[in-house]
This record gives C-alpha cells, structure tokens and sequence, in this order.
C-alpha cells in the first residue's frame, strides 16, 4: 500500500468520527449556548481570559500537539505500519478525542477546574491530593523531556563542531515569535478589529519572522538553549494568558497548520511508497507490542497531557459551550493526522524493517522536504521550515504544561473548604505561583540532563496512566450528573491494564540495571526508578479510589 491511500482512509474516517462520533456525545451529554462559561462568571486577566474560538483551538491544538505525535508512531514503526495506523485512528477516535472532550465538558461545567479538583468534587479529598501529586509528577517528566527536544533543535553545532545553519535558523525564529507574541497579546486584548484582520496580521508576522530568523541565525550549544527554554517557560507559566500563552499558539496555530496542509499536498503530489512491512513482530528490538506500542505512542491516540489541557488551561479560554466540540474533539482529530503522516514518512524513508537514522524529527522533516520537492520548493528551506514547525510545536506545549505544573502544585494545598484569609505560612509560601513554578523547574532541570531518549519510555507510561485516570474521574463525574458514560468504560479498564503493565515492567528494568550494575547513567536511572514508582503508587490507588465510586450504588 501506498502513503496516498493510507492518508486519504484517514481523513474519511476521522471527518466521519466528528460527523457522527462527535456530534453524538454532543448532544448526548448537553451543552447550554445560553449558559455563562468560566471564562466570564471567573474572569481574572491571568487564566480565565475569555477568546474566540479560533484562538482558543490554536491554543489547545498547539499545546496537545506536542513533539510526541511524530516521536511515538516513529519510534513504534519497528512493529510495521498497520499496528501503528490501527491504534492511531482506533485510539485517537473512540479513546483519545472522547478523553478530550469529556475532560473538557466536565471542566466547563465545575467552574473550569482541573481534573483534579473534579476528582475531589466527586470521589474525595484524597484523590484529588493523590491526583495532583501524580499530575505535578508527570508535568516534571514532561517538561524535562520537551526541553531537551527543543534545546537539541535549537543546538548550533554538531557532534564534529560543525556549524548547523538550520537549527540556529530555528533558534532565531522562534525568539522573535516570543517577542512579536507579547505585542500581538496587546493588540488583540485591547483593539476590536474582525478575525479576518487579526489572521492577517498573524500571518503577516509569521512571516516576517521566519524571514528575518533565515537570515540572522543565531549560533549556541545545547546547554545554552537548556537555560534560555527553562527562563522562557517560567516567565511564560506566571504571566497573564492573554500576554503570551493565547498569542504564541494562535501565531504557532497557523504555522502548524500550514505544516500538515504542505505534508498532505507533498504525499499528494509524491505518492510515496510504504518501504516499511504491514507487520514485522511482536517482539522487535527487545520490546513486546503489548504494551509498547500504546504507551510509545500517546499523543497521535490518547493522551492524558491532553486531559490537563482541555481542564486547566482551554477550558478556562471557551467563550460559548457550543466551541468545546471543535476545540477539544476536533483538535484531537487533527493531531490524529499529523501522527499518520508522520507514519508515511518513517515508512518511506524505511529499508524493510530497518528503520532511517536520525531523530523522528529529522526523520520527518527529510522526509517531508522530499516530498515537496515535487512542487519545486528546495529540499533544505522545506527541512528548516519543518523543524521550525516542531520546535514550535514542543515549545508551545512547555509553555502549557509549565502553567498546568504550577496549577497543580498549587492546588495540592487547597481543598474547597479551605479558608483563603487564614493560610498557614507554609501554604502561602507553596501556593505562591513563583515559588510553585521554581520548585517544578529545578525538578525538571535536574531531569532533563538525562536527555528525552532516557524519559520517553517513562513519560509515555505516565502519560497514559493519567489518561486512564482522566477517564476515570469524567465517567465518575458523568454518573454522578446522571449522564451516559458508558462510552468512556472501555477505554478506561484498557488503559489501566496496558500503564499499569508498562510501569511495572520499566520499574523491573531500572531495577535490574541497578542492581546488576550495568547501569550507565546511575544518577538518571535512580531518580528514573523513584519517579516510576511514586507514579505507579499513586496511580494505582486514585484508580482503585476512583472505580470504587463508579460502580457503587
């Protein structure tokens, strides 16, 4: 079989998924038009902020759609193509967009709250304590992980220390998308122009950008871009949404979205043959495919990052109930896509079931670049735009899950009954968002020096276990507001099965390693081991909590 018919079964499935699928749940569950969302009934000038759709999609698809919707079907292209498209399309529709939304439904209708303060709503205190915990945990894992990819695109050097002309290129581009970021914020909070105008503009600026970051490439090592991308996530994570966060994503937004059209019209006009096997094995480089290719690929069919987002940061931007299906469940979808065309681009570059060198980053902008050059564009200023479009990507989800760490370990110290006059000094001190987003950073900084290959496995495994638990939490939450939740059963007693089983089996592994001696990084590997452990810990009994009060009476 070829990419074009790969791509073109995709796109009719997932059009239909939100046709149907969507628009089912939506009306199943309910939504009010006439009803005043969190964002106006809440609105503070820092998370509740109130946006029009457009830009509230750009944020949430440019948060969810991280460097893990290319790393994970890359990485689990060693069991051929045909499981990797089954789990995407299968995942991202019944488990991964259903996730979604009902994070995102159940969030707008508790005041815009995080999972976790539903969790506490409707199963108890100490599930949501346990939940925060976990979810503080994984945004660490996340943001170590993110940073070191982000600091490896920007690295103006290579191994030889020969000077690598596009990645400080990208460099350059994505500051300037920083700074002209903040002024859009103004722009777009205090003037009233149309959408048509603000696209314009937004657009204009794009441009502008990635024009100037061509010509004025800006040359550092990895360690450099380590520190830079750590500064930037802290400032971005305590200043009001509207001055950074909104108009970052909604410029990324267009960008992103302008990869995947020219990743579409390139297969189009290339065609390109799948080199890779349907299937290879159940066993391929020492790894099982149950569970590893559920838990190597997270953000393309579900993910519980996702679930932080929809509740923490989207869900406090909606303006009207009726915008919650096509940001949440229509941004999933489109995530969905850009993990099968990064599929098409591992199978292309593949020789039999010998996967290409190179990261999946290099790997799919290669291979996209080749892929353009039907069109008439030059390989290498394709390849530069692609990787700016990654960077870009996994830079817009550290801004998101920079803020959903700091929520997280903020909330930990409040329960709704809590007497916000009257805090202890201890809880003033730890809910203060400065030092709660530090404490996350320095955490996150010591980790990141294992480097992402390390984390992956380990953050894939957290990331699915939070979505189990997020499905958990929203059919509690749909139970007790006696709506159907049945759809989100299946999904979540799968989930449970396959994270528990992955994080038992990494937990074995660094164990082995330990003990045995063989390990080569021994500080990574234990600090690896007591996050592997905690999150297991805490997963299992928000679980265990969680389905007790989902089967009562």
């Amino acid at each position: 079989m070829n990419g074009l018919t790969i791509m073109l079964i995709a796109i009719v499935v997932l059009v239909a998924a939100y046709l149907l699928y969507g628009r089912w749940l939506e009306k199943t569950w309910g939504i009010d038009q006439e009803a005043k969302t969190p964002a106006y009934a809440l609105e503070d000038g820092v998370d509740y902020v109130p946006a029009e759709r457009g830009v509230v999609f750009g944020h949430q698809f440019a948060s969810i759609a991280g460097a893990a919707a290319i790393n994970g079907p890359i990485q689990a292209a060693v069991f051929g193509w045909l499981p990797v498209l089954l789990w995407c399309l299968l995942g991202g529709v019944f488990f991964g967009a259903v996730q979604d939304f009902s994070a995102m439904y159940a969030s707008i209708k508790n005041g815009g709250h995080t999972i976790g303060v539903i969790i506490e709503l409707y199963v108890g205190k100490l599930g949501k304590k346990l939940f925060l915990a976990f979810c503080w945990l994984f945004s660490i894992l996340v943001v170590a992980a993110f940073v070191d990819i982000v600091a490896e695109t920007f690295n103006g050097y290579g191994t030889d220390g020969s000077m690598i002309q596009a990645n400080a290129a990208v460099a350059t581009t994505s500051i300037l998308f920083i700074l002209v970021a903040v002024g859009l914020g103004f722009f777009l909070r205090y003037t009233r122009c149309s959408s048509t105008v603000n696209t314009v503009i937004a657009i204009a600026l794009l441009i502008l950008c990635i024009a100037v970051g061509l010509q004025l490439p800006i040359y550092q090592a990895t360690g450099f871009w380590h520190l830079f991308v750590f500064l930037y996530i802290f400032i971005a994570s305590v200043v009001p949404a509207w001055a950074l966060l909104q108009p970052r994503d909604y410029l990324n937004s267009y960008l992103l979205i302008v990869m995947i059209i020219a990743s579409v019209v390139g297969i189009i006009v290339y065609n390109p043959e799948m080199n890779l096997p349907v299937f290879t094995s159940f066993n391929a480089d020492g790894s099982m495919l149950f569970p590893t290719l559920f838990v190597t690929i997270a953000c393309g069919a579900i993910s519980g990052f996702h679930a932080l987002i929809s509740s923490g940061t989207s869900s406090k931007q909606i303006k009207n109930e009726r915008d919650m299906l096509p940001v949440s469940f229509g941004a999933m979808l489109m995530e969905v896509m850009l993990a099968i065309i990064a599929l098409i681009t591992v199978g292309f570059l593949a020789t039999g079931s010998t996967l290409p060198d190179g990261t999946p980053a290099q790997i799919f902008a290669s291979a996209i670049a080749v892929f353009l050059t039907k069109l008439g564009i030059p390989e290498s200023s394709s390849s530069t735009l692609i990787l700016l479009a990654i960077s870009a990507f996994a830079l817009t989800s550290l801004d998101s899950v920079a803020r959903i760490g700091r929520l997280s370990f903020q909330e930990f110290f409040f329960d709704s009954d809590t007497d916000m006059e009257h805090l202890s000094p201890i809880v003033k001190v730890c809910s203060n968002k400065y030092f709660a987003t530090a404490i996350t950073l320095v955490l996150a900084y010591a980790l990141a020096k294992v480097g992402y290959a390390n984390i992956w496995p380990l953050f894939g495994s957290a990331n699915q276990l939070l979505g189990a638990l997020s499905l958990v939490a929203c059919a509690v939450f749909l139970k007790h507001t006696h709506r159907k939740g049945f759809m989100l059963w299946f999904p979540m007693v799968c989930m449970i099965a396959i994270t528990f089983t992955a994080l038992s089996m990494k937990i074995v592994s660094l164990t082995s390693s330990l003990s045995g001696g063989t390990s080569t990084n021994l500080f990574g590997d234990c600090l690896q081991l007591v996050f592997a452990v905690l999150l297991l810990a805490l997963g299992v009994v928000v679980a265990v909590m969680g389905v007790r009060k989902l089967i009562e009476r």
